[in-house]
């Protein structure tokens, strides 16, 4: 592939992604020409079980940061954290000039910038009808249907081909929404696509994703049938969910009080932006409690068996506010995020032992479906864009690679898909693309306020103090005159049971101090000290208890007076 004209002068496109493939979140793709490079999104992923206290994982931002001058601007295709969550972050590391977003995650980023007091004006709406044109790149975006508002997919114009990318998608004939622009889809498809990449997050479900009316009409029986408190769990990012919700309520005389920071601040965004109008329906929790129940609906967060969301504490009896009574009804309005299934069914059993009655999706109650689109929709947006080259994105690998297959089957060559992992680089050059080398991507660890600087060896150390402990070693010595003035102090956290094991701490505080005298007979050294309390004491707790914990020693020079 020609990647230079005569002058030097670079000519191929590139398309890669920081985040985004090979899992599902952190969302971020880059299309760069010659001195100027859009981003698509910026989002995060939440941590596993495995990376204790992380907060959030987001993309490595290191080569826009070397890149900076050529970024024109970033384009957001909705407002789920998975794409709009990692904006504080990047605008920390990264100048972007500016931010164009539909108008419903325009309010949530503006929420999100608030709360971590970041400044920032270049932040534009845009919708169907917005164009953005740069140099040598042109941007335009039409209208998908989602589980949120105001969700686009976004074209984008090059001097070497078009590269359409579809954002989180589903097509949904009967939406609670508007439908998405089936016949702009069309009309980009026969400009001549280059390169789709699309949303492949349920590409191994097959047939059609149930239509979000049928939820609808689901709540719609279980508020007709019973008479009792409803308390619903939801996702709070699920805005539609939360827009029929309240119609439900509104048509059977309910009023809401809602639980859960995060859904408070979607509630609020959606009645700013003209999403849920009946504003005059929602009521304090303390209002709540003062209405018969048949006038009352508890919206909350915790429909994934968070320990610390309102549902779980309602489960088990610690909230503060909300006491369960024997005839309310609960209905999770979600599905299992993979991983989630043990502590849902933890919080759905201690629902249960209380005696409510417990609502989950099955083949018999359609009180959820996904945001995405399954195997015959990804079809449909594939023979409606009819890309020459189709790279799948969004999804873990088994995702990608079932996604590419669906290409195969609806007519793109094997050799023109592209399952590709996060920092992969595509060459495109007068409607030719092929792999290209790699750009630096990854994981970035966030800890509070704190960007990258935890990294696996802090992870490591994490998780062996939970699963084996700490031991600390407190030595006091006199440097001058080369002694120990005391045995060993030994603490531990997590390690042993210290009434049932003092012959062990015993032991524990001879080896320290015989490790701690050996080293004072030469020159004091504090390295050689901890060095020789971790060597000793390490082989022996190991072949005592078969455990490792995290050895500390603190070595303390005591000035005595003579």
């Amino acid at each position: 592939m020609k990647l230079f004209d005569n002058n030097n002068h670079q000519v191929a496109t590139k398309i890669f992604a920081l985040g985004g493939l090979g899992e599902v979140g952190k969302n971020m793709y880059c299309v760069m020409h010659g001195n100027e490079l859009v981003i698509t999104d910026a989002g995060i992923t939440f941590p596993g079980g495995e990376l204790m206290g992380i907060d959030y994982v987001i993309p490595d931002f290191t080569f826009l940061k070397k890149n900076e001058k050529k970024i024109k601007a970033l384009f957001i295709t909705h407002g789920h954290e998975d794409h709009i969550g990692g904006i504080p972050f990047l605008l920390q590391t990264v100048n972007i000039p500016v931010i164009y977003a539909p108008n419903q995650a325009v309010g949530l980023i503006r929420k999100k910038l608030d709360e971590r007091n970041i400044q920032y004006k270049n932040l534009i709406v845009y919708d169907e009808k917005t164009k953005v044109k740069f140099k040598n790149i042109e941007v335009e975006f039409f209208r998908t249907t989602h589980s949120i508002p105001d969700s686009h997919g976004i074209c984008i114009t090059t001097p070497n081909g078009i590269v359409v990318t579809t954002g989180d998608f589903k097509f949904d004939l009967t939406p609670i929404g508007p439908m998405a622009n089936i016949h702009k889809m069309a009309e980009i498809g026969s400009r001549g696509v280059t390169l789709l990449m699309s949303d492949s997050t349920n590409a191994l479900n097959e047939g059609m994703s149930m239509s979000e009316s049928k939820v609808d009409n689901a709540l719609q029986e279980i508020f007709k049938k019973h008479h009792g408190r409803i308390i619903i769990a939801t996702f709070a990012s699920n805005i539609y969910r939360l827009k029929h919700i309240v119609e439900t309520c509104h048509k059977n005389g309910r009023k809401i009080a809602t639980f859960g920071r995060s859904m408070d601040t979607n509630i609020d965004i959606s009645i700013q932006g003209g999403y849920i109008k009946n504003k005059d329906i929602f009521i304090t929790p303390e209002e709540a409690n003062h209405l018969p129940d048949h006038k009352v609906c508890l919206l909350c967060t915790g429909s994934q068996g968070e320990p610390l969301a309102a549902l779980s504490r309602i489960a088990n009896g610690t909230h503060r506010q909300i006491k369960l009574k024997a005839d309310d009804v609960v209905v999770f309005s979600s599905s299992p995020i993979p991983g989630n299934a043990l502590s849902i069914s933890r919080t759905i059993n201690k629902l249960y032992l209380r005696g409510v009655e417990v609502y989950t999706n099955t083949s018999l109650s359609d009180i959820h479906t996904s945001g995405h689109g399954s195997q015959e929709e990804l079809k449909l947006m594939l023979r409606l864009i009819k890309p020459k080259y189709f790279m799948p994105f969004h999804g873990e690998y088994r995702m990608l690679k079932q996604h590419a297959d669906l290409g195969v089957e609806c007519d793109i060559p094997k050799k023109n898909t592209f399952v590709l992992g996060n920092g992969d680089v595509l060459s495109m050059y007068k409607g030719k693309i092929e792999r290209d080398g790699t750009v630096q991507a990854g994981d970035v660890y966030v800890d509070g306020n704190r960007i990258g600087d935890v990294g696996g060896a802090v992870i490591k150390d994490r998780k062996i103090m939970a699963n084996d402990g700490i031991v600390i070693v407190i030595c006091n010595i006199d440097t001058k005159k080369k002694m120990l003035l005391s045995n060993p102090n030994i603490t531990t956290r997590g390690f042993v049971l210290v009434n049932d094991n003092i012959a062990l701490l015993h032991d524990l505080e001879h080896i320290s101090k015989r490790a701690i005298e050996s080293t004072l007979k030469d020159r004091v050294n504090y390295s050689d000290m901890k060095s020789a309390i971790m060597t000793e004491l390490t082989s022996y707790i190991y072949e005592k208890t078969g455990r490792k914990p995290i050895i500390l020693p603190v070595i303390m020079d005591i000035k005595r007076n003579s």
